[in-house]
This record gives structure tokens, sequence and C-alpha cells, in this order.
């Protein structure tokens, strides 16, 4: 079973943020014209006035279609993007499962890259020396370890990146988008981890639209709209408003 002492693990208070509109590529005297008179242009209103908090060892779903504000809630979470206002903190190591493998480089053998990776994530070397042979273990890489990431499929990659950051020990996992990583036997063995996670008594904040896996993860979900709560509760009642949000939404765009 999960456990919350009580203690704030994620903190967001009132917290806004937006984007430029990008017009797209401009002609050179439009770029000239721009850089001498520069124009307010319009932004677009990611998150508007996001407020909720998060205990320690407490599973939080998110959840909403697409450009709810779902993937930039966790990129201020995990602190990759600031916001334009408003609070935010988060207490504890985190490990951040968004672009699984993004930071990669291909000339660089499987074992170099997780090395990097592992210290971006706060690992120091000697730490990442002994966690080697699980995290190696764990993503079946095999001998391919040692080989350039230029010959991984796109799931070897992701079962790479997946196994450093969940042998970390970090106390906070953002996920976006990986539960199920790799093929079927390893989905079912990434998502042992993170129910094994959970009960261990760690803090998880995750987006999926795989809805069916997210209340054996979560106890409480939030549903986004257009940068804003619009429900916040138990996971089953909140999936359920959701989706019974979305029918409605499809049959008016089908009549």
């Amino acid at each position: 079973m999960s456990r919350c002492d009580g203690r704030l693990a994620i903190v967001f208070e009132d917290v806004w943020k937006s984007f430029p509109h990008h017009a797209g590529q401009m002609l050179i005297r439009d770029r000239l014209s721009h850089l001498l008179q520069p124009k307010r242009h319009e932004r677009f209103q990611a998150l508007k006035g996001i407020s909720f908090t998060m205990q320690q060892g407490e599973s939080v779903a998110i959840v909403g279609h697409n450009g709810a504000g779902k993937s930039t809630l966790l990129n201020v979470a995990t602190g990759l993007c600031r916001p334009d206002r408003g609070r935010v903190q988060v207490e504890g190591r985190v490990a951040p499962l968004l672009e699984l493998g993004s930071g990669f480089h291909p000339d660089l053998t499987g074992a170099e890259n997780l090395y990097i990776y592992a210290a971006l994530l706060g690992l120091k070397r000697r730490e990442v020396a002994a966690r080697l042979d699980k995290i190696v273990a764990f993503s079946e890489i095999g001998n391919f370890i040692h080989e350039p990431l230029r010959t991984y499929s796109s799931g070897m990659v992701m079962r790479l990146a997946f196994s450093v950051a969940v042998h970390t020990d970090p106390d906070v996992l953002i996920i976006d988008e990986v539960l199920g990583v790799g093929d079927m036997a390893f989905s079912r063995k990434s998502n042992d981890k993170l129910r094994e996670y959970r009960d261990l008594g760690k803090t998880m904040l995750c987006v999926s639209h795989a809805t069916a896996i997210l209340p054996d993860l979560c106890k409480r979900g939030i549903w986004l709209d257009r940068g804003r709560v619009v429900e916040d509760g138990p996971i089953n009642a909140v999936l359920e408003a959701y989706q019974a949000s979305q029918l409605g939404r499809t049959r008016v765009m089908t009549s």
C-alpha cells in the first residue's frame, strides 16, 4: 500500500504559463522590421491559475484532451520551463520520464549514454557503477550496451532510458506517456516497477491517454481542460467525468 505521511512533495500555487504564437517562417525584410520595431504578439495560455498539492507518497494522474496543458504542467514540475507567475515547489530527487532517450547521443555507446543520463538525474559515477548491472539487466539490452546507440531500435533506446530513470532511487517520478514502454512483456515489467515504487511510498505524477492503466497506479486524478483544473478527486470519479465529457464532445463533432 502507498503511504502518505502528511509532508508535501509537490505544490502548485496559482501557476500560469504561456508561450508565444509563432507565425512560421518570415521573409528577411519582415525579420528586420520585427527587430527594429518589435510588435506585441498574442500568447497562448497553456496553464491558467493551476493550484494543487501532493503529499509525499501520493500518486496522481493528470488527464485531459490534447492541448489541455498536461505536458506543460509536467515540464513546469520538472523545472524544464519556468512559470510566468505563481509558485512551484517539488521536494526530493526527481526522475522525469518524459521523452525517453531524447538526450542520448547516437555516436556514444549505450553504457556511455547510461552514465551521462544517470549523472543528469543526480547520481555520482560510483553510484552508477554500483547499479550498472541491474540497469542493464532490467533494460534487456544485453551486449548491445557496448554498441553505439545508432545501432539500437527505438524500443531499445526507450527501455534503456526507462531503466536508468527508475534505478536512480528518485523521491518523485514524473511520467509523461511512457506507461507501457516496449513490447508487451517489458510493458508489464515496467508497470510492475512503477507499482513497486508506489508501494514503497514514492510520489508519482503521471500523464497518460491509456486511462485503463491509471486506476491501478493512482488513487487520485486531476482533469485539465484548456489550462484549468476542471475536477480533482478520486481517480475513478475523475475518469468517469472526463470520459463522459469526451463522449459528449464526440457526439457534437459527428452530429
